[in-house]
């Protein structure tokens, strides 16, 4: 599924590269949105020499800001910045991991299907390189967790309604396929898969 959609991606870009006129002379090429960001991972890990041991990480939900460039029309560049601490849980045996900041910075290639509509609906794709920090060390037997920095595939699809002037509405969302390394104590390696939906709701402004 995944190798089929960056095919048809791949196609679409290719053709709009040709195509696609550059933006309106009322518009500019740059746009700065702010947004409500909620995380929600989709977690599991393999434990070394805990068997069916897995890790449970929180949702939260964190202010998030974005730079596009549209190179033409139809095709821009985001990079999405934003940071949030998350909960992370051992499950079976149930024992808390404590808590890490994440600073998932990504950068996607949009089509975007109707630029200059009332709706103007975009897919994307691209590549997310997330920086674990300031790791709480949690009490009782857990006593040092360490993350590895890592990088992941973004899958993302949203809408930009405008509203007046250079100022827009948006939803955004965006599928992560994100691993990292984790290290308990020292000495248990887990390999942990993150995989989270990230769903954004704010405002944009062109310029």
């Amino acid at each position: 599924m995944i190798r089929r959609a960056l095919l048809i991606s791949s196609v679409v870009l290719a053709a709009v590269g040709i195509t696609s006129s550059p933006w309106a002379a009322d518009e500019g090429p740059w746009q700065v949105r702010v947004r409500g960001l909620g995380i929600f991972p989709d977690a599991s890990a393999t434990v070394d020499a805990i068997p069916g041991a897995t890790v449970d990480i929180d949702a939260t939900v964190t202010p998030e800001i974005d730079i596009t460039y549209f190179i033409t029309d139809n095709i821009a560049l985001e990079l999405v910045a934003a940071t949030a601490q998350v909960g992370v849980d051992l499950k079976n045996p149930d024992l808390s991991l404590g808590h890490v900041w994440v600073l998932p910075p990504s950068l996607t290639v949009q089509y975007h299907f109707a630029p200059h509509e009332v709706i103007r609906p975009y897919l994307g794709a691209g590549a997310n390189y997330v920086v674990f920090y300031s790791a709480d060390q949690p009490a009782g037997p857990i006593t040092k967790v360490e993350y590895d920095n890592a990088v992941g595939f973004v899958l993302q699809v949203g809408v930009d309604i405008p509203l007046a002037d250079h100022w827009s509405a948006n939803i955004d969302v965006k599928k992560i396929w994100l691993s990292t390394d984790a290290t308990v104590n020292g000495a248990i390696k887990a390999d942990v898969d993150i995989d989270p939906v990230l769903v954004g709701v704010g405002v944009g402004y062109r310029f």
